[in-house]
């Protein structure tokens, strides 16, 4: 099935039960037979699972394939790189080419980035960390190229990662404290006389749990907020061609959405760090009070 030609943006960041991929119409015009148009292929329908008054559709949508498409490209690039540095290493030579490259950018991540930031004894985040940056890449990209959808403009998929991670975060605040984690909950300050610590610790202690709640908000609002921001400046500038309606004015919405789309591969890098970088910070910041 042919997909809206008019429309071309929004299925970027649109979740559906298709997928667009390129085909040939056989229409009238001379350029409907060579230039590729967007036709739409149906995902299965699965039965909804039933859960007492609730069903669970966990038919496959395009959000999820894209997000199976971002999980396998992190395993294809990793072993490939691995598998590269080790024939080098058995060859007796220093490491070069993909593989070269994606060990200077995990190193610099792992020294510069995660472990300053985590803290001490801070090596067992590290995989997670990583994986986090790499798969939120993989996402954003597959969202800047045609016929494919930026799962990550899906305030369902950041807040399922922003999740993940906050269980991540108390896990670490837990490991590293022990019983002194209850502190990161509930308000009691050491240094006060009882009578005062009772006062304020019922006030201060809902702050205390907004501020854990705020975390994972933020992460998920930020990489969601970002990643569809891109999309709607890029439908604005190419809607101006059919709001003015003439070909005059067409070199420059182009030229406008050509800039977009390279600030775009940018803020794909960005965010993805930014969203390691924050989830760095918050283990650490809950493992402070152990060290």
């Amino acid at each position: 099935m042919i997909a809206d030609q008019k429309d071309f943006i929004t299925p970027h960041i649109t979740d559906a039960h298709t997928l667009d991929h390129p085909c040939f119409a056989q229409g009238a015009h001379w350029y409907q037979r060579i230039i590729p148009q967007a036709c739409e292929y149906e995902l299965p329908r699965w039965a909804p699972i039933h859960i007492g008054r609730f069903a669970l559709d966990i038919s496959p949508t395009r959000h999820v394939v894209m997000l199976w498409i971002a999980a396998l490209l992190c395993i294809v690039t990793t072993l490939l790189a691995l598998r590269a540095h080790n024939r080098r290493t058995r060859e007796g030579k220093a490491p070069s080419g993909f593989g070269n490259g994606l060990e200077a950018l995990v190193l610099y991540l792992r020294n510069e980035v995660v472990l300053p930031n985590v803290g001490p004894h801070g090596n067992g985040y590290v995989p997670f960390l990583l994986t986090l940056f790499f798969f939120i890449l993989f996402a954003n990209l597959l969202g800047l190229v045609p016929y494919g959808a930026t799962a990550t403009g899906n305030i369902s998929v950041t807040a399922t990662l922003a999740i993940i991670t906050f269980i991540v975060i108390e896990f670490a605040g837990m490991k590293a404290q022990g019983w002194g984690y209850i502190n990161t909950i509930v308000f009691w300050p050491q240094d006060m006389s009882l009578p005062m610590k009772i006062f304020i610790s019922p006030i201060l202690t809902p702050i205390e749990i907004i501020g854990k709640l705020t975390k994972p908000f933020a992460l998920a609002i930020r990489l969601f907020a970002n990643m569809v921001s891109g999309h709607v400046v890029l439908l604005a500038l190419i809607s101006l061609i059919f709001t003015f309606a003439t070909w005059i004015l067409v070199p420059v919405p182009i030229a406008m959405a050509l800039g977009i789309s390279l600030l775009e591969l940018f803020v794909a890098f960005l965010q993805a760090f930014i969203f390691m970088l924050l989830s760095s910070v918050f283990i650490g910041l809950i493992r402070e009070g152990a060290h």
